[in-house]
């Protein structure tokens, strides 16, 4: 009976000890697809910007509002979508441990693309700049209407719609609360 239950124990044991943890991407990073024109590719990376080559599988993410299955290899995933001209690519994964987002203008150049990541805080400090502007210089404002219009024209044309431009900045607040 007694070595039953010592080998019922070493066996529980054994097979607790072997789970794996589960594999999450926290962070990630877009880049131009070096393999095909006009697309880019989502990489896994750790805290340091390394890739992690742990991550294979299939992974959902959600581009520009839409979902997409994202099939991982060695830490990269393809975007198959071609991008035809400059425009504002919102990426999101949701996993476990929450909600990861990033905002990137790829900006089209001679047949490249060159993903620039948009920090949520420059989203707020653009148009908190120019109410502050208009309000100290009250000559500033027509000035400062017509700079805030530029500017939502150029976010609109280029694929940054309202309700992603809020998204984006509630996930970088979620992103501070969260200690992330």
């Amino acid at each position: 009976m007694k070595k039953t239950l010592v080998t019922i124990f070493l066996l529980f044991s054994v097979f607790s000890l072997s789970y794996a943890d589960a594999v999450i991407i926290n962070q990630f990073v877009v880049k131009e697809n070096p393999f095909a024109k006009d697309e880019i590719a989502i990489v896994a990376v750790d805290t340091a910007g390394n890739i992690k080559e742990g991550i294979s599988g299939v992974f959902t993410f959600s581009v520009n509002g839409f979902t997409e299955a994202l099939k991982f290899d060695k830490g990269t995933a393809f975007y198959r979508h071609k991008i035809e001209k400059s425009s504002f690519v919102y990426v999101r994964h949701s996993n476990d441990a929450g909600t990861h987002s990033i905002l990137y203008y790829v900006y089209r150049h001679d047949s490249k693309l060159s993903p620039i990541k948009i920090s949520w805080m420059l989203l707020v400090a653009i148009p908190v700049a120019l109410v502050l502007l208009g309000y100290m210089f009250k000559r500033f404002i027509i000035i400062a209407i017509i700079i805030f219009c530029i500017f939502l024209y150029f976010n609109h044309s280029n694929g940054l719609s309202i309700p992603t431009f809020f998204q984006s900045i509630i996930d970088g607040l979620k992103g501070i609360f969260a200690g992330g």
